[in-house]
């Protein structure tokens, strides 16, 4: 068990959400950086979809009630343990009666704490997510607050006494820093249903210039501040389908993108939908920095997606062979052949 000793409105538990149930109006939600809270699962011995939680609100305070073994990925963060400092990234052994803080991050958004065994709270309509606009799931369909008790599942990795801490590194999350540090990240997207009918000059903005966050940005969009979009004649749509990533431009002619907890359907025209593999890029941004778009085919995205997953079956690959080797002993000598 884990107690909860700070609150935050955008801490919450989550996994990897509902996205079967769209047609049923119930958003996808899970967490915002899916393949970070996967990761974090996997270095604990979990499958990826066990529940963790999502961190947006810095610092964060844990008491662990039994020695867990747990991880933090996502944003760019420092993991303090008594006596002891850790990066995000990293997994490591808490002893009953240890307090974790999790610092504010130096970059990115979204941090993830992921437990041996998952955190344990009800199954709603298969997934343990917090929808926060729906008040359902997680624990108690709200925000974590100080006092709170979370269980957590029985692990099925093997144990291996105080295992050494250990980190993984993946290149993607490298590269993405160095963006960050610039001040302006690259989103591709592909074009969406009304693209033609935006105006040259309003495709040729899309591309060529740079948008910000503005404040208004939750789990359910972002609303981006820059060059107006207009279409080549006012349009009067019947509601669609929306998937996360969907980029609709109202009649302000600043894009809004639409992300994890968003409504599954609206009528603003739609420009371009962010690439499933970039849509943990977009987790990790702040109010105030820069997005600039570049458009992709359906054949780029999917090589994309392909060169995210190949990536993570790679680090997957890397724990597993590791786990194999802590919870195996060594094999004993084999006795010599003589002739």
């Amino acid at each position: 068990m884990i107690e909860v000793l700070s609150g935050g409105a955008l801490n919450l538990v989550q996994d990897l959400g509902r996205p079967e149930h769209l047609g049923i109006g119930v958003s996808t939600g899970g967490a915002m950086d899916a393949p970070a809270l996967a990761m974090a699962n996997w270095m604990v011995g979990n499958d990826e979809g066990a529940a963790g939680i999502e961190l947006s609100i810095f610092p964060f305070r844990i008491r662990f009630h039994d020695d867990t073994r747990f991880a933090c990925t996502g944003a760019a963060t420092t993991v303090t343990l008594p006596q002891r400092s850790l990066p995000s990234w990293w997994a490591a052994q808490a002893h009953a009666g240890d307090v974790l803080l999790v610092a504010a991050p130096a970059q990115g958004a979204r941090a993830y704490l992921a437990f041996e065994g998952g955190v344990d709270v009800p199954l709603v309509l298969g997934s343990r997510a917090t929808d926060l606009k729906s008040g359902f799931g997680g624990h108690h369909g709200r925000a974590l607050r100080k006092g709170d008790r979370l269980a957590l599942g029985q692990s099925a990795a093997p144990r291996d006494g105080d295992a050494p801490p250990f980190g993984v590194l993946a290149e993607s999350r490298i590269q993405f820093a160095r963006e960050l540090a610039s001040g302006t990240a690259t989103i591709r997207a592909i074009a969406a249903a009304e693209y033609e009918a935006f105006t040259k000059d309003a495709i040729a903005a899309f591309v060529q210039s740079d948008y910000r966050l503005t404040p208004d940005c939750n789990r359910q969009g972002y609303r981006l501040e820059g060059a107006a979009l207009k279409t080549k004649r006012p349009l009067q749509l019947l509601s669609h389908g929306l998937v996360p990533g969907t980029i609709q431009v109202p009649p302000s002619g600043q894009p809004i993108i639409q992300l994890t907890e968003a409504n599954t359907c609206g009528g603003y025209p739609k420009i371009a939908t962010v690439i499933e593999a970039d849509l943990w890029r977009l987790a990790q941004l702040r109010p105030g920095q820069g997005i600039r778009f570049r458009l992709v085919d359906h054949e780029e995205g999917v090589s994309a997606l392909r060169d995210l997953l190949d990536e993570q079956a790679r680090i997957r690959q890397g724990l597993a062979a590791r786990a194999g080797r802590a919870a195996r002993p060594p094999a004993p000598p084999q006795p010599k052949e003589h002739p």
